[in-house]
């Protein structure tokens, strides 16, 4: 078999999972490392996330990896850097990125441009993925093909995220703020125009031709101050957040994808949480109604949960290769799945 060579761009919380995964699948080698910092230019893949040495050592030399040549670039950095992204897809590698290009305003307009065109010089193709926009959106989709008629699709998620530990994310949410000011919702909106994004996919592959998107967002405050070691709320701030986008036709919401994401529970408005991750409805004939809880083992810390971001990521590898070239949609890509017998 005939391996693809991925280089891994980053390693952080995502990117030390995802290069975890590349060294594990049986299909894939790695060819390359890009370091962000200086103090992991030169160490090996293996000792950067928690695997044997393997001999690739991680590079902060960016033309030395373009001249590597390789098949397809994980892209998985904190922010994204088009100029980098532009010149691994013109250079004919194919780019999967959890990172929602969100500090470049989201896939779209000339940003959108540029990528399809890097696309057409370098032979390549740009597809997002992750848990959420990614994984679920396919599920979702999956989930209409025992319908005969399908009026709305929801995908609802429902995740305690004090885990997840990054200031900035929050920050950039709302939360810890007094109230929900015009700035505030104006940063939460462009935070999650990544579900805009996955919301209009998601009508795509349902063959919806959306003529509006309609956003809302409310908040919930802290009963008491919380102190999670990383990030602060103090009592009577924004601590919990329900929010998406609905997609309609016609006036009519025909696709909808919400969160409700919370650092605490304890909140003055009473907000009660599902212990299921994700709650997938159907209004249709039939109608299906598909609860989803992750299971974690015992021994994951609070960033393996972040192996749910990086696996759609990795597994999607030979099903992007073999896609068309261009800005891919959740039916070029197919059925993304992992390779349960190679591993067994």
């Amino acid at each position: 078999m005939q391996k693809l060579r991925v280089i891994q761009w980053t390693t952080g919380k995502v990117g030390k999972l995802a290069l975890r995964g590349i060294l594990d699948d049986p299909r894939l080698e790695l060819a390359g490392v890009y370091a962000w910092s200086e103090d992991k230019a030169g160490l090996d893949a293996g000792e950067l996330c928690g695997r044997p040495a393997c001999g690739v050592q991680a590079t902060n030399d960016i033309d030395a990896l373009l001249a590597l040549g390789a098949d397809t670039v994980l892209y998985t950095p904190f922010m994204v850097d088009l100029d980098h992204v532009i010149r691994l897809l013109e250079g004919g590698a194919d780019v999967i990125s959890t990172n929602l290009f969100l500090n470049v305003g989201g896939i779209q307009g000339e940003v959108q441009q540029r990528l399809a065109a890097a696309c057409d010089k370098g032979g390549s193709s740009l597809f997002i993925s992750g848990v959420n926009p990614g994984w679920i959106n396919s599920t979702a989709a999956a989930l209409t093909a025992v319908c005969r008629d399908v009026r709305c699709v929801t995908i609802a998620e429902s995740a305690d995220c004090s885990v997840y530990e990054s200031a900035e994310t929050w920050q950039a949410m709302g939360m810890g703020f007094p109230e929900a000011t015009e700035e505030v919702m104006a940063t939460v909106r462009a935070w999650l125009m990544s579900f805009y994004d996955s919301t209009q996919r998601l009508a795509a592959a349902l063959d919806y031709t959306l003529d509006d998107m309609e956003f809302s967002a409310e908040f919930a405050t802290a009963a008491e101050t919380v102190d999670l070691g990383w990030f602060r709320m103090e009592q009577g701030t924004n601590a919990a957040i329900r929010a998406g986008w609905d997609g309609k036709v016609a006036g009519r919401t025909v696709v909808s994808n919400r969160i409700t994401w919370y650092l605490t529970d304890k909140l003055n408005e009473g907000w009660e949480f599902s212990d299921d991750h994700y709650h997938l409805v159907v209004d249709g004939e039939p109608g299906v109604d598909t609860r989803i809880r992750f299971v974690p083992p015992e021994h994951w810390s609070n960033h393996d949960w972040d192996t749910m971001t990086a696996m759609p990521a990795v597994n999607a590898v030979l099903d992007v290769k073999a896609g068309p070239v261009g800005i891919l949609t959740l039916k070029e890509v197919g059925l993304v799945s992992a390779p349960a017998g190679l591993w067994n």
